[in-house]
């Protein structure tokens, strides 16, 4: 006999898959949820009953797509925990370029789009699920930097490290958008932009911690 909550939870997961895509693609507004259902292959009954409305569906799939991502490229980068500072940073870094530069990968395209056009829908779910991975971050820069950095340069570092994974998100979408157009930036070479962004941020990170110390 076949189990009656196999099809439910296939269908909600067909939901959000096509959901984080469409999200990702138009943003929230854009987004119609025609659209969704008909990508998920099932209607608009179903929304209904999994998730009520579009707003809820926007945040579990949202949810849904991060937590799929993290699955995929651990937070850590695979550094162990008792390595160096610096080692366990670039881990980190390396894993974030990972999520974004991952053509599954769809929770900074969301993210991206909910700046462009704010809906607020997200606020407290990126509070929730986002903010311990910037606190540890936020611990790790602390450890570079010496505890002599201040708050501000800490806050600092870590905008000019997101910043360079938002400029890969936005190259990327570039060259999505217009494929056959010549971009200023090669991408082909993940692991190469991944190692530049450490090198990069740690060289900097160096360089504060040394006037710190003078």
């Amino acid at each position: 006999m076949t189990d009656p909550q196999i099809k439910p939870e296939k269908t909600r997961d067909r939901l959000l898959v096509a959901a984080c895509r469409i999200f990702a693609e138009k943003g929230f507004q854009d987004a119609t949820i025609a659209e969704i259902c008909e990508q998920a292959k099932t209607n608009i009954a179903s929304v209904n009953y999994h998730f009520r409305d579009k707003e809820t569906l926007y945040l579990e799939s949202w949810r849904f797509a991060f937590n799929q991502e993290l699955a995929q490229h651990p937070p850590d980068g695979g550094v162990e925990n008792d390595a160096p500072a610096e080692q366990r940073l670039a881990g980190r870094i390396k894993s974030m370029i990972g999520r974004v530069a991952d053509d599954d990968s769809y929770s900074f395209a969301i993210i991206h789009k909910e700046m462009a056009q704010p809906t607020r829908l997200l606020a407290d779910i990126l509070e929730k699920e986002i903010n311990p991975q910037r606190l540890q971050m936020f611990g790790l820069l602390k450890e570079c930097l010496g505890h002599a950095a201040s708050e501000q340069q800490i806050q600092y570092c870590h905008a000019s490290i997101m910043g360079q994974c938002f400029q890969l998100l936005r190259l990327k979408q570039m060259q999505s958008a217009r494929p056959r157009r010549a971009h200023p930036s090669d991408l082909s070479d993940i692991n190469a932009f991944a190692e530049h962004v450490v090198q990069f941020s740690l060289a900097g990170i160096q360089a504060i911690r040394s006037q710190t110390l003078n």
